[in-house]
């Protein structure tokens, strides 16, 4: 337990310090931390499956700001973790709910997890997410029409922005690709966060789902603010900087055991 702790210390470390002074040796980083070169390299190796960081020959430096790893391999990574997210998240949404449900792995796991909830209504504009919902034969749901993204299933677009507009939801239920350590919330294509910042203009709560791995990672277009957000569900502490935000804005700080 105290190895796992240190090395996810030691990991969240090399990224900050990635971020703060750009590519860095594989050996100036075992040097920095005080550890062996293999350590640094297995270190390197699952934060860059994770889309951290990127590893380069020798080294690594920031993971691309402008476009995200495929979905069928984010489908994968870090898959316990979102479970235990969507497990808690299934317990904060009551039965009788209405929901919004955007595009994201792990919102598709907090899907699985609603389906043994009653008489749930909910719009998404990700078909995977309809797919899932729809063994639940308890559950009402709206499909956003709009743009197929054929490679995640994503609906998006001024179509689906407009349908999204119609509707007002007791719940949002959003997923993100990387959090600021000034609060910031982004993602890497405009169609699919102007979707999202539908879903939280018109939600009464916003539920937002971010294993650890998204704290300080770059991306590109803006989709808000934690401030705008009610509650955060990850997997492990998030940065000093994140936490003193949510607590400012008093937002609820969900984190799995």
């Amino acid at each position: 337990m105290f190895e796992k702790q240190g090395n996810e210390e030691r990991q969240s470390g090399i990224v900050e310090l990635v971020a703060k002074q750009g590519f860095q040796t594989i050996e100036a980083l075992a040097q920095h931390f005080g550890v062996t070169v293999q350590t640094i390299r297995r270190d390197v190796n699952m934060l860059a499956s994770e889309g951290r960081l990127s590893r380069y020959r020798g080294g690594a430096g920031l993971s691309s700001s402008i476009e995200n790893m495929e979905y069928e391999r984010r489908r994968v990574v870090n898959l316990a973790p979102k479970q235990r997210i969507a497990a808690m998240v299934a317990q904060d949404v009551p039965d009788n709910a209405s929901l919004f449900i955007n595009i994201g792995t792990t919102t598709e796991q907090a899907s699985r997890a609603l389906l043994s909830h009653k008489n749930l209504r909910v719009v998404t504009n990700n078909i995977n997410v309809a797919k899932i919902m729809s063994d639940n034969q308890q559950c009402s749901i709206v499909m956003a029409g709009g743009k197929v993204r054929n490679r995640d299933g994503a609906v998006i677009g001024q179509l689906a922005v407009q349908m999204i507009e119609q509707f007002r939801a007791d719940i949002g239920i959003i997923g993100i690709s990387g959090i600021d350590k000034d609060g910031g919330l982004f993602d890497y294509d405009l169609d699919e966060v102007m979707c999202t910042q539908a879903i939280i203009r018109n939600s009464r709560r916003v539920f937002l789902l971010a294993d650890h791995s998204k704290f300080g990672r770059p991306a590109m277009v803006r989709v808000g603010d934690l401030s705008q957000i009610n509650a955060l569900y990850t997997d492990a502490p998030p940065p000093d900087s994140i936490a003193a935000i949510l607590e400012a804005s008093g937002a609820t700080l969900e984190i799995s055991g």
